[in-house]
This record gives C-alpha cells, sequence and structure tokens, in this order.
C-alpha cells in the first residue's frame, strides 16, 4: 500500500502532491488496478491534514479515471499508468540506488540531486510537441 510523504518546501497544493504520489506509485508498478488507497481518515490522521484535502485528490484521481469510490467501502485503484517499460524498472531502480549512494557520497544534498536530475533531464531527453485535440483545431 502507497504511503504518502509531504514536502513543506513545495510550492504545489498538498492535494495536488496526493496525486502526483499516486501517480508515481501506478507508473513504478508499486499500485495496480483493483488496489484499496488508503482511507481518508488514515491518510489525514497520519499527515496531520484535513479530511477534505484527502477526499480532494482522491475525487481527482476518480476525475482522470484512476480510481474509483465505494462508499462504505474505500477508495479503489482502476487502470495503471505503467508502461511497456516496466519490466525493466527494476534494474535501472538498482542502478539508480548505486548512482544515489555515490552522489551521497560526493557530498550531493537532495536538493542537488534533484536540481542536477531536473537540468539533465531537460537537456537530455526530447521534450514531445502537446498533442492537439479536435476542438483545438
Amino acid at each position: 500500500m502507497i504511503e504518502f510523504v509531504l514536502d513543506s518546501r513545495s510550492k504545489l497544493n498538498t492535494y495536488v502532491q496526493l496525486v502526483q504520489q499516486v501517480k508515481q506509485a501506478l507508473r513504478v508498478g508499486m499500485l495496480a488496478p483493483g488496489d484499496q488507497l488508503p482511507k481518508v481518515r488514515d491518510v489525514a490522521q497520519s499527515l496531520a491534514i484535513n479530511p477534505n484535502t484527502v477526499l480532494k485528490a482522491y475525487r481527482e484521481l476518480e476525475i482522470e479515471g484512476l480510481a474509483e469510490g465505494r462508499p462504505g467501502v474505500g477508495t479503489f485503484v482502476t487502470r495503471t499508468l505503467a508502461g511497456a517499460s516496466l519490466p525493466n524498472q527494476a534494474e535501472l531502480r538498482a542502478d539508480l540506488v548505486a548512482w544515489l549512494q555515490r552522489a551521497q557520497a560526493a557530498g550531493l544534498t537532495p536538493e542537488d540531486v534533484t536540481a542536477l536530475v531536473e537540468t539533465t533531464l531537460r537537456a537530455s531527453l526530447p521534450v514531445e510537441p502537446p498533442q492537439q485535440t479536435a476542438s483545438a483545431r
């Protein structure tokens, strides 16, 4: 089951952070269709936030078709975001963990690592142009 964490330094709203964490878990296979998300009350208590914030995040996931609320039972994942690359992620994750350990040993802070990864990502991977929708034409 997913365990939510909040970044108090983030400029993102709390509910957006929760939505992003669910999406990340779906991309890496930590969550799959049929899995239950933590109960609203439990998330609110563990993160010391308003239950309405959790409800807002779960509603957003429902709107996006990623989750479904079942009254009196909970909220369940309805589809995955994991792609064909999922089987390759375990080896890549192990490589990344080793790299992160080297970065820490070299004296990089988490902020340094984030900056290095984000700038390298932008410089190295091509950005796909936004898809035009029928209504935008």
